[in-house]
Order: structure tokens, then sequence, then C-alpha cells
């Protein structure tokens, strides 16, 4: 198997399981009150390039850490950085200051608005947060592959 297909078969799967999880996300937020429309499929295709940076990280820490790590460390400490600088738990206008300046230059806050502006039908305001979205993710992705595939060559010797 080539690092290549390991890639694919790792990412593939992941990534149907994020459109599964928006999905029942969006579901659960319907019940409580969100109108679906198609604004609510935009969304979810809104979320994936941060699904692909999510399994391009998955990919990087896997390959630099073992098992036990890389379910403290990509699983906890990433879950947390993503949910306080994406500004779902508190708006980042609340905090302001650096932080918010911090939290503005990574791709978590992005990919949260560039969701909400799908959803709310707002292509305009869409694009540029999920340029830099994709941007993050082409080169952490890019990053976790050369970072694998070295991984696998030195494995073999």
């Amino acid at each position: 198997m080539t690092a290549m297909d390991f890639i694919l078969g790792y990412s593939l799967p992941l990534l149907a399981m994020a459109v599964i999880q928006s999905a029942i996300t969006f579901t659960a937020a319907a019940l409580l009150g969100l109108p679906l429309s198609i604004n609510t499929l935009a969304a979810i295709l809104a979320i994936l390039p941060v699904a692909i940076l999510f399994v391009g990280l998955g990919l990087l820490c896997g390959s630099f850490l073992n098992d036990k790590a890389v379910g403290g460390l990509c699983g906890a400490l990433l879950t947390n950085v993503a949910g306080w600088f994406s500004g779902v738990w508190i708006p980042l206008d609340l905090i302001g200051g650096t932080f918010k300046k911090i939290a503005e230059a990574l791709p978590f806050y992005h990919s949260v608005e560039a969701a909400k502006g799908a959803l709310q039908g707002q292509s305009a305001a869409t694009i540029p947060h999920l340029s830099i979205v994709m941007g993050y993710a082409i080169i952490i992705y890019s990053l976790a592959m050369l970072v694998f595939r070295r991984k696998m060559r030195s494995d073999k010797q």
C-alpha cells in the first residue's frame, strides 16, 4: 500500500463522517427552531474545508506522536483551541484585543463565519472566509502527506 492509498483510505471515510455529523447537527438545530433550506446544504458544504483541515491535523499528529498522545493532543487540546478561537463558545467581540486578532488569523474563526454566511445565503460573505480555511487546509494536509510519506519510508528501513 502506498502512502497515498493509506491517506485516501483514511481521509474519505472521515470526510463522509463529517458530512453525516453536520447533517445530524443541523437536523437537531432544526428541531430547536432553525429553518432548513437549501442554505443548510450550502453550510454543510462550507464545513468540508475545515473537515479536511482537521483530518490533515490528525494525520500530522499521528505521524509524529503515538496513539495515546494523538488522542490527548489532537483530541482534547485541538477541540478546545478550535472552540475558543472560533468564537463559537464566546463571541470574539466580547473578548477583543490581541486574542481576537490571533483568532482572526486562524482558520477556526473563518470556518464558523463561512458556515454562518452560507446558512444565511450570503455567498459573497462566505467566499473570503472559505478561501482562508481552504488555504490552511491545503497547507496542513500537504504537510501531513509529506510527513506521513517520510515516516512510512523511514519505518521500512
